[in-house]
Order: C-alpha cells, then sequence, then structure tokens
C-alpha cells in the first residue's frame, strides 16, 4: 500500500493541521523563550483525541496503529511545533497495553484516553550506565505488599508534567541470574504520591527547552500492585515500547524535514541578491535537493517500521534504522536551511534556530547513532559485538 494515497492518513494529517493551526509560530517561540510547557497545546491534543490514537476502543481510544499515530506526531512537526512534548504518552502506553493486567488497563487506560491522567514519563537511563540497560543500579525489593525502591535516574522527561511514569529496576541483582537481561521489572509510578515521598526531582537545564530531570530514590515505597507483567522480565517489556519509540521518533524527524526543506525553498525563491533568486543558484539549489532525496527515503524505512510492528512482527532492525536515517536526514535539512538563511537563520523571529536546535536532539537521544550503527553491525551483518 502507498501510504501517501491513503485516505485515513491524509484525514489525519488534515485534521492535526487545523488543530496546530490555533497554535502558530508565535505560539511556540514563545514557549521557547520562557523555558515553558506547553500545557494549551498538550490539552488541546488530548481533548481532540490524538494522544489516545492507539488505545484501543473499549478503553475510550480510536484503536488506531503505530502508522497512523507516526503520522500524528510527524504533522505537528511539519506544522512548526514540538510533538516531543506529547510523544511520551503514546510510546510509554505500549507497556501497560500490551503486558499489564486487565484490571491495569480497565483503570488507567480510559482516564489516560479522556485526560484524566497522564503517562508521559519512562525511567530507565541511569547516570552510570547509560544505554547497558542490563548494568542499571536502581533496585525494587518486595517487602510484604509493597515493593522499595532505591536508585537514580537520569534524562527522565516531563515528570512535573505527568501523572504516571514507566519504570524499570532490578528485583533481582545481576548476580544472580542466568541471563543478564532477566531480573528487572516494569511498575508503573504514581507521580502524584512518589515525588516528596521518597521520590526527588531535580530538573536538568538544557539548550533544547526538553523538560527532563534527574531522579532519585530513597526507599519510595510503592504497592505491589504497581507491578506490570511479571517479576523480572521488565526488560523484554520495555523492548516493545523502545521499538515504537524509535519509529516515533523517526516519523516526527521527517516532519522536521519536512518543515526545514519547505522553509528553505520558499526562502530561496523569495530572497533576491544581485539581481536574481538565491534559489537559482546551484550552489543554494543542491543542498536543498540533496536533503529532500534523502527525507523521503528515510520515510520508506519509517513505513517498514509501522508495518512490522503494527503486524505484530519482530521491529528492532527496522525502528532503529528507521530512527537513524530519519535523524540524519532532518539533521542535513536543518545545515541546509540554516546555510540557506544565512544570518536570519539566527533570528528567533524566523523560527528556523529553535527547530534547528530541536531537531539536533534527535542524533543523541533516544539512543544515539552510533549505538544503532553497533546494532546494525551485530544482529544484521554479524559483526563480533564491539562493547
Amino acid at each position: 500500500m502507498n501510504p501517501y494515497l491513503n485516505e485515513d492518513y491524509n484525514a489525519i494529517r488534515e485534521g492535526v493541521r487545523a488543530l496546530c493551526a490555533e497554535f502558530p509560530a508565535q505560539y511556540w517561540r514563545e514557549i521557547d523563550e520562557q523555558k515553558g510547557f506547553p500545557e494549551a497545546f498538550v490539552t488541546a491534543m488530548t481533548q481532540a483525541g490524538w494522544l489516545s490514537a492507539m488505545i484501543p476502543e473499549q478503553y475510550g481510544g480510536s484503536g488506531l496503529g503505530l502508522a497512523e499515530a507516526s503520522v500524528i506526531l510527524e504533522e505537528v512537526n511539519h506544522c512548526g511545533g514540538n510533538s516531543g512534548t506529547v510523544h511520551g504518552q503514546m510510546y510509554n502506553m505500549f507497556t501497560l497495553l500490551r503486558h499489564g493486567s486487565e484490571a491495569q488497563k480497565s483503570y488507567y487506560l480510559p482516564r489516560l484516553a479522556s485526560g484524566e491522567l497522564r503517562l508521559q514519563s519512562m525511567a530507565v537511563t541511569e547516570p552510570t550506565t547509560g544505554t547497558d540497560t542490563t548494568k542499571i543500579k536502581t533496585t525494587a525489593v518486595r517487602q510484604g505488599d509493597k515493593y522499595v525502591i532505591n536508585g537514580q535516574k537520569v534524562w527522565i522527561s516531563r515528570v512535573q508534567h505527568s501523572d504516571l511514569m514507566i519504570l524499570l529496576a532490578r528485583t533481582t541483582p545481576l548476580s544472580e541470574v542466568e541471563k543478564k537481561v532477566d531480573g528487572m521489572s516494569i511498575f508503573l509510578v504514581d507521580l502524584r504520591e512518589a515525588i516528596g515521598n521518597g521520590l526527588t526531582v531535580q530538573p536538568i537545564a538544557n539548550m533544547v527547552n526538553h523538560e527532563t530531570n534527574e531522579l532519585f530514590f530513597d526507599n519510595l515505597e510503592i504497592p505491589v500492585s504497581s507491578l506490570i507483567g511479571q517479576e523480572g522480565k521488565g526488560f523484554r517489556y520495555i523492548l516493545d515500547g523502545l521499538n515504537a519509540e524509535r519509529t516515533l521518533i523517526a516519523a516526527e524527524c521527517i516532519g522536521d524535514g519536512r518543515w526545514f526543506n519547505e522553509k528553505s525553498a520558499q526562502y530561496a525563491r523569495d530572497r533576491v541578491v544581485f539581481g536574481r533568486p538565491i534559489g537559482q543558484n546551484q550552489g543554494v539549489q543542491f543542498p536543498i535537493a540533496e536533503a529532500h532525496i534523502e527525507l523521503e527515503a528515510a520515510d520508506l524505512m519509517r513505513w517498514r517500521a509501522c508495518e512490522e510492528y503494527d503486524s505484530g512482527r519482530k521491529a528492532g532492525a527496522a525502528a532503529n534504522m528507521a530512527k537513524y536515517l530519519a535523524a540524519k536526514a532532518s539533521w542535513e535539512a536543518a545545515n541546509a536551511c540554516l546555510q540557506t538563511h544565512g544570518g536570519f537563520g539566527f533570528a528567533n523571529e524566523y523560527d528556523v534556530e529553535r527547530k534547528f536546535r530541536e531537531t539536533r536532539l534527535y542524533q543523541v537521544a533516544p539512543i544515539s547513532t552510533n549505538l544503532i550503527l553497533s546494532y546494525v553491525a551485530e544482529h544484521l551483518l554479524e559483526l563480533p559485538r564491539s562493547f
């Protein structure tokens, strides 16, 4: 199926575009300048049902797939917004949806769909382990009808704007498991009860106005009912969410890339120097054309990842490659756009520098481009493991 001819996708694009028109460039510029959070935008997306797109209809959502969700986030960025402020609600929900008990899903999913609750955060990364997830040191020790959490997490986004958080912690020490991927468990933490009662949140200032934090767990007590799925199987569960995350991030990068390329082409047509549009010069044309070609190629891998994920096949390779290609393409488009605008590209009022900073993040997170290359080398090319 050609995704460009899918009428359902086009209807989604039109709907998201209409909502985004209510939040023009000036809105995002002011949010960025204030180091603020786009609360009004997130609320509008929730009320319109876009953030519950993947929640099954029986729980109040639309029952759509990863492909449709990717279109939603792509279009937000294509319109000049920042879907990094809402994407967590989509991919974090996967762990609950696929591995939660019926009681957990019946309680939480309708409340997430309605906007009564937000699940915007996932706590996996730690300061001393980074992407070496099997070495995490945060522990969850069962004591009767509760788990006691101790440890530290870093780069955990949107905690101040979320009610719930997915947490990965060790329930069995690494030294006591046969496989290093065993002994980790997933919990659904109620942040409203946890913060100030064993959980301390320390914001991390950064160049992208991306609300992210360092977390400190000091004997945080959570009920046994917080456990998602089977104890000790959390690493496998989290992979579902991570593959969805990488595919959705790829779509966001494609949206960014389209914004940059359209901005570049428009400016190159309109800007006249030495009596001719600068876009008439091949030195200006070629970087924009190259960025367009690379973006279209990345988009094809995005659709492959979506199709594999939605059909229930293993989508790890496609998701990683989609994220790599799309992040690279959007960054090249950003560079071409900034260069095309010259000095005006650095002026806030053109929005290029803001989007330039936002899209640069995806070369680093979630998962850096180097680690994707290592994954491809080991798992697809069967080269010796490099770490």
